[in-house]
């Protein structure tokens, strides 16, 4: 009987050994995914909402024109967080140093915004990247750029603890994370997926934050490797530019 007992529960440990090896050496296709890295600190990354006239710049296409008036030219942008029925940012904005939307700290409302814990993507007047959860952000006079979002995907290197393997809640979605050196990796599914595979793509690539920015709605400009998306309506939108 002892036996017995002893060889059932090595095959159920070897089983559930087996099945996780599965789960993580699932493999990706890189195919599916439009992926962009860059260097904050050497490249020029900002976040827009409105133009000069206070107008919500709405799209990439009118983006690119206003800032093709000033010969800048766009390498790349994407929207960068949710938003309300009026496209203004859902939680926290801030650029050029200015707040121009406080943070919502609400934690029960429908929704992925809300699906706890969300976080904030920002980036110091230096360049320096950073991913963190909304309960642990504080403002300073270093922060150039801000954008809340939800929910994390990645959180201290592990999977955001609400998602659920093989679940059925598809969807095309696009966010961002912070690669070991210090760069960071911007990413949008060419098909619909779910938030676990979603966020597993960050974690293989060492990614210890990664915070979701949208779904359906996500749109990504990168002529560099032949994605040019410029409809949409959105509210932030975090792109990279250079001078003529």
């Amino acid at each position: 009987m002892r036996y017995c007992t002893l060889c059932f529960l090595i095959v159920v440990c070897f089983s559930f050994s087996f099945l996780s090896c599965q789960n993580e050496s699932k493999q990706i296709d890189e195919s599916k995914f439009i992926v962009y890295k860059v260097n904050p600190k050497l490249k020029r990354i900002k976040f827009y909402w409105k133009d000069t006239n206070n107008t919500i710049l709405s799209n990439f296409k009118n983006l690119k024109s206003k800032i093709e008036d000033k010969q800048e030219r766009l390498i790349f942008a994407v929207n960068g967080g949710m938003y309300n029925k009026k496209y203004h940012p859902q939680g926290l904005y801030i650029e050029k140093g200015e707040i121009l939307k406080e943070i919502d700290t609400l934690k029960k409302a429908p929704g992925n915004f809300y699906l706890q814990p969300n976080g904030i993507f920002y980036l110091l007047k230096d360049g320096t990247s950073v991913i963190c959860t909304t309960a642990n952000f504080s403002f300073d006079s270093s922060i150039n750029y801000a954008t809340q979002s939800g929910p994390m995907l990645v959180i201290n290197g592990e999977i955001h603890p609400k998602f659920n393997f093989g679940s059925k809640n598809l969807n095309i979605r696009n966010g961002v994370g912070i690669l070991p050196n210090g760069h960071l990796l911007f990413v949008m599914t060419k098909e619909k997926i779910n938030f676990y595979d979603f966020a597993s793509y960050f974690k293989s690539k060492g990614c210890k934050h990664a915070l979701y920015l949208d779904g359906f709605v996500s749109r990504t400009y990168l002529p560099s490797k032949n994605w040019v998306q410029l409809d949409g309506q959105f509210g932030v939108i975090i792109a990279e530019t250079e001078t003529y």
